[in-house]
């Protein structure tokens, strides 16, 4: 398949929905829905091997942020750019519920700490493999966000 050829990957969609959000907050899911038909239309569908938004991990539990993504993937089997669009807007409207309901990452209470019960063991692996000199440039990073 040549460059040409290759349409956005699920990941890049989602991008496009979020960068919609930034540009105008008060843009509502529908109309969100509406530009990425309207932008992608005519386009190659995204490839399913990687059907994932990666990135959002950290935003949200993978639960959020993965619950369009079937309705993604029957719209690429269906060639249906409407279930694409409306599955990428169900991962963007899950994702923002759940920072408005819990807070942006870092913020959060011990309740809803994502790191718990993994803190220990992920220190002692992350040693094995990570210069002594980027774990505490990763340290200084974490206390300043604090």
């Amino acid at each position: 398949m040549s460059d040409k050829e290759k349409g956005p990957t699920v990941a890049d969609l989602f991008r496009r929905a979020q960068a919609i959000r930034k540009d105008n907050q008060q843009v509502s899911y529908k109309e969100i829905h509406a530009q990425l038909v309207r932008e992608f239309s005519g386009q190659p569908f995204p490839p399913t091997y990687n059907l994932t938004i990666a990135e959002q991990d950290a935003r949200a539990p993978e639960e959020d942020w993965t619950a369009g993504l079937p309705i993604v993937l029957r719209g690429i089997q269906q060639k249906d750019w409407n279930d694409i669009a409306s599955g990428i807007v169900l991962s963007l409207e899950q994702t923002e519920n759940y920072e408005r309901q819990r807070g942006p990452e870092g913020t959060r209470d011990k309740w809803h700490d994502r790191t718990a019960g993994i803190e220990e063991v992920t220190a002692k692996s992350v040693g094995k493999w990570m210069p002594e000199e980027l774990i505490k440039l990763a340290q200084r990073q974490a206390k300043d966000r604090s």
